[in-house]
């Protein structure tokens, strides 16, 4: 038997690299920083009833505004030139170029519901602080609407069987996929805020 037109998902973490806890105690200290700033985010959040705060709408200089960020870019285009290799992309000249990152803090009982990143070739998010109880992530099979009257799943059917994929990261993980891939976060049953970075590849 083979697998055909599998689905990849780059899971790393940054936990392993020198420094990592004054890196990520940086990174955590400039995304609550950035959100008490920006008030056009915030106002935004609140207009759309964000459960919590995000600067996808409001600022798209992350890396020149704090040195962390520089520095968090470096580490992914690293982490997505390696995922670029593992899917064996053509990029015929081009290169992946990170064209978008942005905050999410996002409070006890926030959600982000089913989405993709159109325009895109590759998505993801690292993150940042993950406290006891906070919402995974869960991808869905891209195959979904085309399954007409295909059975449900068992429990028990191995993970890449499986219609829907929960990851719980860490701080410091790093996941990547490609940018179609539908995915949510679920509501945060956490007592605090959990805090990510996401952000998309292009090709220029």
């Amino acid at each position: 038997m083979k697998t055909l037109f599998a689905t990849r998902l780059y899971e790393a973490t940054l936990a392993a690299d020198r420094g990592f806890d004054d890196f990520i105690a940086e990174l955590e200290d400039a995304c609550r920083g950035v959100a008490d700033d920006d008030e056009a985010g915030q106002a935004w959040c609140e207009a759309k009833g964000y459960a919590g705060y995000t600067s996808y709408a409001s600022l798209n200089d992350l890396p020149r505004r704090a040195s962390i960020f520089a520095d968090l870019k470096k580490k992914l285009d690293r982490h997505a030139a390696t995922f670029a290799e593992q899917l064996g992309f053509d990029l015929g000249g081009e290169k992946l170029v990170l064209d978008s990152i942005w905050i999410n803090i996002l409070e006890p009982g926030g959600a982000h519901s089913g989405h993709i990143h159109p325009h895109s070739v590759i998505s993801g998010t690292v993150y940042v602080d993950i406290p006891d109880g906070a919402s995974a992530i869960r991808f869905e099979d891209p195959r979904l609407p085309m399954m007409m009257a295909a059975p449900t799943r068992r429990a028990d059917a191995a993970e890449d069987l499986q219609t829907f994929v929960s990851v719980s990261p860490q701080a410091g993980t790093v996941l990547m996929w490609e940018s179609w891939l539908r995915h949510e976060v679920p509501a945060n049953q956490a007592e605090a805020e959990r805090i990510s970075v996401s952000f998309n590849y292009g090709l220029k």
